[in-house]
């Protein structure tokens, strides 16, 4: 009786090479996937992986080098060419109409012809027998605008599911979804591989490659240097392989010796767009050599809260002061002013204009000081003097303060943020998510930053949906629930603690 014969890889990239310029993003790049596994490919910001996913579905064409799919040598030209060899992808930021139904999304661009109506019924039909089939259950009729954003990566991966995909390419997929919402990402993502599909889960964290993957891939600078068995690794060992040297796993940190009140929060209660309140009477203060956390599930109220702080938002009650003196309603040029730096939680609507130059941003709010030209004329030599130095002390990649900043890595368009609001040396660092979609030699950079910050005397805010950044930065950690503080905990209360104070269970 003759063996059995073993299935064709779903993916094999051969030789992929892709030069951007001077910048050359995949160097001879192999990769093979087996079908029906869940396959990690990691590395640091700038690594070359999110060249490569793209070079597979069709946005960029390689240089040089081959794709075959089920075994068959596939040129890939476009998506439509990807989405016809069964690949779907799932980006990094959504790519869903916001003002159209989720059904509408879904069948965007594959309507069904003129007869728009009998296309509508047979994709409702379609859609309910993917959402049983998967448990990515949500109401066909919702408004994109009004879904959380795990509802919505839930609608981008019907998309590609509703299209024939049967490769999964998903890019950076946790980086907006908090830990509930990863958890139940990662049960459909079992699901999916469980019948068949093959999963691409490009990400930087560690936990959920050994937590969801079948087999990682590890890709640095360019170049893939490893692949594993999941099982057969550890998370020491793929940071090592990602970064290069040994990387610290933990903050290290001494106590804290907080000082002078810098910050006062008073009855504060701030009201969104719709005349919802967000922000129910909050008060709290944070002192000179201090990091105070703030925890708690998106939506109850953190953003809402930072924008108030940092003269983005106007509250509708209440007073917030700075050493003492009041600020409320204050805009963000005169906070700056004061000794204010903000690290916004979303870089790219509110931290920096993604079609200037690094230069640019790197200036960007500070660009009125005298040391950056006078008037209305900027000192170009001046601004690109600056940049670079800021380039070089937090290892921003590429080198290159001319780029245009929307050709940077997400995680190096991080750290030109970062740099620009720590450099100002701030006496109060407001933070939102400071490592969303930020790899693991960045993440530790950042952390360190953040320390230096505090034990240097500054006044340090910050907000994460990491729990585990909250507790390893924090030293005080207030957690927020339905736009109240429900409790004030240390950093070493246990997660399952933290978790239900979110939860809104007292605890």
């Amino acid at each position: 009786m003759s063996p059995t014969p073993t299935a064709a890889p779903a993916i094999e990239l051969i030789g992929i090479d892709k030069k951007f310029g001077a910048v050359h993003a995949n160097k001879n790049i192999n990769l093979t996937v087996a079908k029906g596994s869940i396959h990690g490919i990691i590395g640091e910001n700038g690594a070359g992986k999110s060249t490569l996913m793209s070079i597979l579905y069709g946005f960029y064409h390689a240089d040089a080098g081959s794709i075959r799919i089920n075994g068959k040598d596939t040129v890939i030209h476009d998506s439509q060419a990807a989405i016809s060899a069964g690949i779907g992808m799932v980006h990094q930021h959504f790519m869903l109409v916001e003002n159209f139904s989720v059904l509408e999304n879904v069948i965007l661009g594959v309507e069904g012809g003129a007869l728009l109506g009998r296309g509508v019924s047979e994709a409702r039909t379609a859609l309910k027998r993917l959402e049983a089939d998967y448990g990515l259950e949500v109401d066909p009729d919702a408004i994109i605008e009004e879904l959380p954003v795990g509802l919505q990566q839930r609608v981008e991966i019907l998309k590609a599911l509703y299209r024939g995909a049967e490769i999964l390419i998903l890019d950076e997929p946790t980086g907006v979804l908090t830990p509930a919402e990863a958890d139940h990402l990662f049960k459909i993502l079992g699901v999916l591989r469980d019948q068949g599909k093959t999963i691409v889960l490009i990400t930087h964290k560690l936990r959920e490659i050994m937590a969801i993957t079948d087999t990682v891939s590890v890709m640095r600078r360019g170049e893939m240097v490893a692949t594993r068995n999941t099982s057969e690794t550890t998370v020491e060992e793929l940071a090592e392989l990602m970064v290069g040297r040994r990387v610290l796993l933990r903050v290290e940190k001494g106590p804290a010796a907080p000082s002078d009140v810098v910050l006062s929060v008073r009855n504060l209660t701030v009201k969104d767009g719709r005349g919802v309140t967000m922000v129910d009477n909050v008060s709290f203060d944070v002192r000179a050599g201090e990091v105070v956390g703030i925890a708690g599930v998106a939506g109850n109220g953190q953003s809402e809260l930072l924008e108030a702080i940092t003269g983005i938002r106007k509250p509708a009650s209440g007073e917030i002061l700075m050493h003492g003196q009041p600020v409320t309603g204050f805009d963000s040029a005169r906070l700056r002013a004061l000794g204010l730096g903000h690290i916004p939680e979303d870089r790219h609507h509110m931290g920096l204009v993604l079609g200037f130059e690094e230069n640019e941003n790197s200036i960007l709010g500070y660009h009125r000081d005298p040391r950056y030209g006078r008037g209305m004329l900027l000192d170009l030599d001046a601004c690109r003097d600056d940049a670079k130095a800021k380039i070089e002390k937090y290892d921003i990649r590429p080198p290159n303060c001319r780029l245009k900043t929307a050709n940077f890595s997400g995680g190096n368009q991080q750290k030109i943020v970062v740099a620009r609001e720590i450099e100002r040396d701030p006496s109060l660092l407001v933070v939102g998510q400071p490592t969303r979609g930020v790899d693991i030699g960045a993440i530790e950079f950042i952390h360190r930053r953040l320390i230096a910050m505090r034990d240097a005397g500054k006044a340090v805010l910050l907000v994460s949906v990491e729990l585990d950044e909250i507790r390893s930065l924090s030293d005080r950690i207030l957690v927020m629930f339905a736009g109240r503080v429900v409790g004030e905990k240390t950093p070493d209360t246990g997660e399952q603690t933290l978790g239900l104070m979110m939860a809104g269970i007292a605890a």
